[in-house]
């Protein structure tokens, strides 16, 4: 079918143009009869869609609608109000613990506060071991003669006197004389003075005049109270054993300000800890211990323990001493 209408297309149109040849130059011939219709062509409802065309122009805007009826009234809704609180929910587990914070910076120096009441008395302390017996002292000067005292006891009896000569007969039954008593010998003489022992000494006695010593080296006690053998050196705060012995070391310290950590030092090892924890105010503390030492051995007081425990205090009413002496010698 689709043939047949081809070839039909095909011979109309070349019988045109032979006629169109035909008609040059001559006159138009009688319009002929319509020919009949042709048979109607296939429905292209079927065809394949074509490609989208581009996009038009937009379109003018629309006139605006009629405004619509106003709906009903909407019936209330459900109550808002918060309703009954719910039960308490179990505890959670405990979290980790969190990092340490950074280092604080140390505060400033607080002023000096004001003295505090004095507290009660202490209980008595245990009475103190009998200290060594002291060295013999020299013999003193012959005092003047005091006034005779009062007749005072009969003394033991004498030794017997040499035996006498014997008397003459007496009557018969009489005792016989008795010899006269002796003369008292002569005093000796007096003996020689023997020879004094030497006693053995050392001590010193020093205070604080700074504030705040530096930490881990000699505390520098530079207030001296005694020092008469100069076995203490104040430019370094360091003690020097002279003589081998038992020596007594004591100190007496005041806090202020901040904590204390305290140590006494026997050639580079400690021997005796102090803490304070510094509690407002003023604080006192103290410490003493008996060491035996060899000549040459050092001692000296320092504080230990980080810049918030060295808080040593000194002014014109507030002490920190240092002091030392020999009981006695071992050599």
């Amino acid at each position: 079918m689709k043939l047949w209408i081809i070839l039909l297309a095909v011979a109309v149109g070349t019988e045109e143009i032979q006629r169109q040849n035909d008609c040059v130059d001559r006159f138009p011939g009688i319009p002929g009869n319509p020919g009949y219709n042709g048979v109607p062509g296939r429905d292209g409802r079927d065809g394949i869609n074509g490609q989208k065309g581009e996009k038009g122009e937009p379109g003018h805007p629309g006139k605006s609608g009629t405004e619509g009826l106003r709906g009903q009234k909407g019936e209330p809704g459900i109550d808002g109000r918060v309703e009954e609180k719910g039960s308490k929910g179990d505890k959670g587990e405990r979290g980790w613990p969190g990092k340490f914070g950074p280092k604080g910076i140390p505060g400033p120096v607080g002023g000096k506060g004001q003295k505090g009441e004095i507290g009660l008395q202490g209980e008595r302390g245990i009475k103190g071991d009998i200290g060594p017996i002291g060295p013999k002292g020299h013999k003193g000067e012959i005092g003047i003669q005091g006034e005779i005292g009062l007749r005072g006891p009969t003394g033991p009896i004498g030794p017997i006197g040499p035996k006498g000569e014997v008397g003459g007969p007496g009557p018969k039954g009489s005792k016989g004389n008795q010899g006269e008593k002796g003369w008292k010998g002569d005093r000796g003489e007096k003996g020689r003075v023997g020879n004094t022992p030497v006693t053995s000494r050392s001590a010193f006695s020093a205070g604080l005049t700074t504030k705040f010593p530096p930490l881990h080296v000699p505390i520098k006690f530079d207030k001296v109270l005694y020092n008469g053998l100069n076995h203490y050196n104040p430019a370094t705060g360091v003690f020097t054993c002279p003589i081998s012995g038992v020596y007594f070391f004591t100190y007496h310290i005041t806090v202020y300000s901040r904590n204390v950590r305290v140590a006494l030092v026997k050639n580079g090892v400690k021997m005796l800890h102090t803490v304070d924890s510094y509690q407002g105010g003023e604080d006192q503390a103290s410490g003493g211990t008996i060491l035996e030492l060899q000549k040459g051995d050092q001692i000296w007081l320092q504080t230990y323990g980080g810049e918030t425990f060295n808080g040593l205090f000194a002014d014109l009413d507030d002490d920190t001493v240092f002091t030392g002496f020999l009981l006695f010698g071992t050599s």
